[in-house]
């Protein structure tokens, strides 16, 4: 019922939103030292990267075929693409090809992203609302428990006070002066039982 608020620290927030960014600036940065480092123009760094690209789309075919995984198919083909751009990337002279492919693949790779982004917003509302609506009914089953308690509490206090004032009556009652049991027998009223008294 008190759960302590816990407010996320803005990183934490925005950082899975700046992962696909991140990621593909990494490898446009990686690609572009490979460059300066004699990838440019070499055909045999292009056919490297191209076999690895084309093994990392096969895997995902593969996996998407046998076990049906959409993570382990996507991960497999953001593989094959991350290859293909550093291999482009890497060979190409100049900068604008190697931006022009970052920005696509920046894009691409938020459109990806936010389709997982909406599934998983879905599921933490659908496991909200089904943790508030859990919450609700065991908050009405402890009011209820706890206005039945109450109740057993007030009836017993109401019992023992009761108990207490007949008490009180009987012994205020036998200190009287000019009580006499016997004299109220010999009257003609009922006998008090030896257990009541």
């Amino acid at each position: 019922m008190n759960e302590p608020i816990v407010a996320r620290h803005w990183l934490a927030t925005a950082t899975p939103k700046a992962a696909p960014a991140i990621a593909t600036t990494t490898v446009l940065a990686l690609a572009r030292i490979w460059n300066a480092n004699g990838a440019e123009h070499s055909v045999g760094n292009a056919a490297l990267m191209a076999v690895l690209s084309a093994g990392a789309a096969a895997a995902g075919v593969a996996a998407g075929n046998s076990t049906g995984d959409s993570v382990l198919v996507g991960t497999a083909f953001a593989a094959s693409g991350a290859l293909a751009f550093a291999g482009v990337a890497g060979y190409a002279d100049g900068l604008p090809l190697p931006l022009l492919l970052w920005s696509l693949a920046t894009a691409g790779a938020y459109g990806l992203a936010a389709r997982y982004w909406r599934h998983d917003h879905r599921e933490t509302v659908a496991y909200e609302r089904q943790t508030s609506e859990r919450r609700e009914e065991y908050a009405h089953v402890e009011r209820v428990e706890t206005l039945r308690a109450t109740t057993q509490i007030e009836v017993a206090r109401t019992g023992a006070a009761y108990a207490e004032q007949l008490a009180q009556a009987l012994v205020t009652r036998s200190t009287l002066p000019g009580f006499d049991p016997k004299v109220l027998e010999a009257a003609g009223l009922p006998e008090i039982p030896r257990g009541d008294r």
